[in-house]
C-alpha cells in the first residue's frame, strides 16, 4: 500500500501528498495543494491571491499555517493577525487546513476554537505537545501527523506521543523541503516505526493511516484521488 505523506514541501514520488506552501509549481502528480503564509513567511501573505487560488481550485486546501516560538520568543501581532485571517478565509471556503505551531500548541489550539465546524478538519503537523491537548483537537476533528522524530532513539518523549495519539487522528509526514538530505526516511518506514510503537501490524495500520488521509481531505473536489 503507497501511503500518504500528509505533510511536505517537496513531493518524492508519493501516490499522494499534502503539498503545503511554500512549494513550487507545477504540481507533480498526486499532490494535493495547501496554500497559505507559514509563520516564517509573513511577508508572502497575499489575501487576494489566497482568494483567487481557492476560489479557481476546488481541490486546494489552506496551510502551512500558525504561530511560531521556534525562532523568536513572542508571537508578534503581525504573526497572530495573518494566522486569524488565514482561518477565517479557510471557514469562509469550508477548507482543510494544515497547522504549523512550534512551542505554542496551546495558542494554536485556542485559536482554532471558534472555527470548528466551519472548517471542516485541522492537521496538526509536527505536533509535540504533552497528550493534554488530545482531547481538544479531537473534538475539533483534528488530526495528527507524526514524523522523523520516530526514527530518533533519543526522542522518547515523542515516541510515548504517537502511542498516545488515538488511531483515527494519526497521520505520518515526511516534512520535506528542498533542503532535505537524501537519506530523510520515507512514510513507509515512519509508518513501520509508528506500527512497532504501538504493537500493531505495519498493514493493519496503513490502512487506518490512509483511511484516514482520505477522510481528511474529503471537503475537498479531488476527482476520483479518495
Amino acid at each position: 500500500m503507497a501511503l500518504t505523506d500528509a505533510h511536505c514541501h517537496k513531493a518524492c514520488g508519493e501516490s499522494r501528498c499534502f503539498l503545503c506552501s511554500p512549494f513550487a509549481l507545477p504540481l507533480p502528480p498526486g499532490a494535493i495543494a495547501f496554500h497559505g503564509a507559514h509563520p516564517w513567511h509573513l511577508d508572502s501573505f497575499d489575501e487576494a491571491g489566497l482568494r483567487s487560488r481557492l476560489e479557481s481550485d476546488r481541490s486546494a486546501g489552506v496551510g502551512e499555517i500558525g504561530l511560531d516560538r521556534l525562532r523568536e520568543r513572542t508571537i508578534s501581532p503581525l504573526m497572530r493577525e495573518v494566522f486569524l485571517r488565514q482561518l477565517e478565509i479557510a471557514a469562509e471556503f469550508a477548507r482543510p487546513v494544515v497547522l504549523h505551531g512550534a512551542k505554542c500548541w496551546g495558542e494554536v489550539v485556542k485559536a482554532c476554537r471558534p472555527f470548528a465546524g466551519a472548517i471542516p478538519a485541522f492537521l496538526f503537523h509536527g505536533f509535540s505537545r504533552s497528550d493534554g491537548l488530545l482531547p481538544d483537537i479531537e473534538k475539533m476533528n483534528g488530526y495528527i501527523s507524526v514524523g522523523p522524530a520516530l526514527l530518533n532513539s533519543h526522542a522518547l518523549n515523542y515516541c510515548e506521543l504517537a502511542r498516545r495519539i488515538p488511531a483515527h487522528m494519526l497521520l505520518v509526514e515526511t516534512d520535506r523541503t528542498d533542503l532535505s538530505p537524501d537519506d530523510l526516511p520515507s512514510v513507509d518506514a515512519i509508518a513501520a516505526r509508528l506500527a512497532e510503537l504501538r504493537g500493531v501490524a505495519f498493514d493493519e495500520l496503513s490502512a487506518v493511516l490512509e483511511d484516514n488521509a482520505s477522510r481528511f481531505c474529503a471537503p475537498l473536489a479531488l476527482e476520483g484521488q479518495i
